[in-house]
């Protein structure tokens, strides 16, 4: 570590202290060139978990962008808000446990999972949701899909 007073790279820890529920290191040292005293921080950098587009772009997963999808195909639903909650939280957990090896998911498998959950869920919402992620042209595409819980009789 280099010393911020004289810029030695020797220095000595006189104390290290776990902090953040053990997230953190803090580290007193003391530089043996000059005997300046200071403190330095150790973290575990994460890699972000990220989510792979249909063109081949990577972001990083926004939980906040899951879930104002799943809002807007819940809206006006019989579903409670900490209900829509805990399904977004599910969700979420599930899309890290798939992307766990690679720390990222594409959309496809995003959407396909929140697809699923949703068809368990309410069936409107499944339908809102899918007309918009596997975009929608016309009334068919609609009646194939509603067809697919039976003939819209459920």
């Amino acid at each position: 570590m280099r010393c911020p007073y004289c810029g030695s790279l020797d220095d000595k820890v006189i104390e290290s202290r776990t902090m953040a529920n053990g997230e953190t290191i803090r580290r007193r040292r003391e530089c043996l060139s000059c005997s300046y005293r200071f403190t330095s921080y150790e973290r575990i950098e994460e890699k972000p978990f990220m989510v792979v587009k249909r063109d081949g772009r990577r972001q990083p997963f926004d939980p906040a962008k899951l879930s104002k999808g799943i809002e807007r195909a819940l809206e006006k639903r019989p579903v409670s808000a900490s209900m829509i909650e805990a399904f977004v939280n599910e969700i979420e957990d599930e899309a890290v446990m798939q992307g766990k090896a690679t720390r990222e998911i594409s959309t496809a498998e995003l959407g396909e999972l929140v697809l699923s959950k949703l068809h368990k869920l309410d069936k409107v919402a499944y339908i809102r949701f899918a007309s918009v992620y596997k975009h929608f042209e016309d009334l068919n595409e609609f009646i194939t899909e509603i067809n697919k819980f039976g003939g819209g009789k459920e």
